[in-house]
């Protein structure tokens, strides 16, 4: 069997991260929520005219707290995978994980207040 290319094998790794995209949307209801909100803040970002950085950061921190969520659940699944029982250590490591989307959801927070606050006053 021939070996694929570098470029085939790009499209194929574009392809699985889309289908994990479309997974992770499709079937976990933490991300359905962030995926709202994200499209609020998107719109709210027309609305307001938010600046060309302002713009940046909100990207920017709409993906690191999806990604995050993503991450997440994927430790989830894997943690319920190796362990289908309760157990604590698993539950600490779960623990932690849900620990990281709460913190950068706090930070989104704080800078959804920071850009959004001054227009609506």
């Amino acid at each position: 069997m021939a070996k694929e290319s570098f470029f085939v094998n790009r499209i194929k790794s574009v392809g699985f991260a889309l289908r994990g995209a479309l997974l992770l949307l499709r079937t976990e209801a933490s991300i359905k929520v962030q995926f709202f909100i994200a499209i609020v803040m998107t719109a709210a970002g027309f609305f307001f005219e938010i600046s060309m950085t302002e713009w940046c950061i909100q990207i920017l921190t709409i993906a690191v707290i999806m990604g995050t969520e993503g991450l997440n659940t994927a430790v989830e699944k894997v943690s319920d995978y190796i362990q289908p029982e309760f157990d604590t250590k698993i539950g600490f490591i779960k623990d932690i994980s849900a620990g990281a989307v709460m913190i950068v959801s706090i930070a989104a927070t704080i800078i959804g207040f920071v850009i959004y606050l001054p227009k609506i006053l």
